[in-house]
């Protein structure tokens, strides 16, 4: 019997990445989102590359479409992806309250929730992998308010439980990339032309660092040399610069 792979926000981006990647590697997947058309369109990528798909169409941004997902998680699977996850432009100020709250429903309940619906079945056997997608954001001040506060809460989150689960043979990684050429700021309506070529990554190369960290039993995983560079930098410098460059090198304002 092929393990079981449950990965969020997958029909587009890293979460596509990662539901390929994880086919590739034997694994049949739980695909959770919204839109059932792509959904369909995945599952038959990917069983033309040999994996079985179940389809979950669900808004992680509700309760409802929350226990649905929980629900098959409590099941049992043996890889969790906190994929899904989204941003807003404009000013916290601003912004709708309602749509707020849905970002914050999706980015933390969502991944806490479905952690922790995994993961007694995991201790259980003693094996499983758990990847919370969340962002440099998360680690740099400055690169907007909620969003960045969301990610946050993914990398503490993850850190804490990694102490532990440290000797149950169960794997949990915070993933940090920074920029990804998807669709993911074109959604959320944010400019980001004035982002230099040197900071963008690719979704393969996201995928495959994660992957090769989360073996080498790495809890927090940056991407790109010049975002663990520029995190090393960003924990020895004030806070006031590390604020000054997000904005300039990451549109600070004009999004939450």
């Amino acid at each position: 019997m092929r393990p079981v792979a449950l990965v969020t926000g997958p029909t587009s981006g890293l979460g596509a990445g990662f539901a390929h990647r994880l086919a590739a590697a034997g694994y049949d997947l739980v695909l959770v989102a919204r839109d059932e058309e792509r959904l369909e369109q995945l599952a038959a990528e990917l069983r033309e590359e040999g994996a079985d798909s179940e389809l979950l169409r669900a808004d992680l941004s509700t309760a409802d479409g929350r226990e649905a997902v929980i629900l098959r998680a409590r099941q049992g699977v043996d890889f969790l992806v906190n994929n899904a996850g989204f941003g807003t432009s404009g000013e916290f100020w601003t912004a709708d309250p309602a749509v707020l709250q849905a970002q914050l429903d999706v980015n933390v309940t969502a991944v806490m929730q479905l952690t922790r619906a995994v993961l007694p079945g995991m201790i259980k056997a003693g094996r499983g992998s758990i990847i919370n997608v969340a962002s440099v954001a998360g680690l740099l001040a400055g690169r907007g308010s909620t969003y960045s506060a969301s990610k946050a809460y993914v990398i503490s989150f993850t850190e804490g439980l990694a102490g532990g689960l440290a000797d149950t043979g169960v794997k949990i990684q915070a993933l940090c990339p920074g920029f990804i050429r998807t669709q993911f700021h074109e959604r959320a309506g944010i400019d980001m032309a004035s982002v230099p070529d040197f900071l963008w990554l690719d979704v393969e190369s996201v995928v495959r660092t994660s992957l090769d960290d989360l073996s080498k039993g790495k809890v927090i995983s940056i991407p790109g040399v010049q975002y663990r560079a520029l995190t090393a930098v960003g924990k020895v410098m004030p806070k006031s610069l590390v604020r000054r460059g997000a904005g300039v090198f990451g549109k600070g304002r004009g999004r939450t």
